[in-house]
């Protein structure tokens, strides 16, 4: 049975709908601090935002923004870690109780996934690393730990998963990762860049695209079956 990995995009808190309105709003502020900022640093780069302009528009004051966030940096840590390493270290459970084929695993579950994370405001993060983290070491340490490590590892698991069950042959296991994960961080980088113009060539409905590049990334790894009309016969 293929089971689909954990929503990546709806980040939502649930309240209590008999708590009153206030206790309700607190409870929710966190999440809308966060919608704030990420909506900002993607426009406007994380270096050129402001931290009174996160808290305007979060319509809260600069001084409540603190109560939550210590400095932009954590506003920035908290918004990968709860848009990308969450997620991730949810699907690296499930991935692992997964009990279909492989490509299943890669065409059912795995691109339904990316496809969430594309089509929503995840998919800014990738964009403001790119353009933002060589001037800033210490966020592009925090990102390599909590979204490229983990977001690797899994892929190593989904990959040695049908080597080991004999669905895929031998490969290098890092470059046919690479080939799997780059296409769809630039499909995250072209929705807020040549995908928000007008004038760009649209690539189409991300899960279709996805699925075209997982079947045809597929072709290469898996085993290959021999050749029934090589083989000699007993009669030849």
């Amino acid at each position: 049975m293929i089971q689909p990995l954990l929503e990546p995009v709806e980040h939502v808190e649930s309240t209590d709908a008999s708590a009153p309105s206030h206790q309700r709003r607190k409870a929710e502020r966190p999440d809308e601090l966060l919608d704030a900022a990420l909506s900002l640093f993607v426009e406007k780069g994380y270096a050129a935002t402001r931290i009174d302009e996160v808290a305007r528009r979060a319509g809260v004051s600069k001084g409540t923004l603190y109560l939550y966030y210590a400095s932009k940096e954590e506003l920035l840590k908290e918004v990968i870690r709860s848009r990308l390493s969450t997620p991730i270290a949810e699907a690296i459970e499930t991935v692992a109780a997964h009990t279909g084929s492989t490509a299943e695993l890669l065409t059912e579950v795995v691109a339904p996934w990316w496809a969430g994370v594309i089509g929503s405001d995840a998919s800014g993060v990738f964009k403001l690393i790119i353009t933002e983290v060589r001037n800033f070491p210490e966020i592009a340490e925090f990102y390599n730990r909590e979204v490229v490590e983990p977001g690797h590892r899994v892929m190593e698991q989904v990959i040695r998963r049908g080597i080991g069950r004999g669905e895929f042959r031998e490969v290098d296991v890092a470059a046919a990762v690479h080939s799997l994960l780059l296409p769809m961080i630039m499909l995250c980088v072209h929705r807020h860049s040549l995908g928000a113009c007008e004038a760009a060539a649209s690539i189409g409905e991300p899960l279709t695209f996805i699925k075209a590049h997982f079947e045809l990334l597929l072709r290469g790894l898996r085993q290959m079956q021999p050749d029934v009309a090589a083989v000699p016969t007993a009669a030849s």
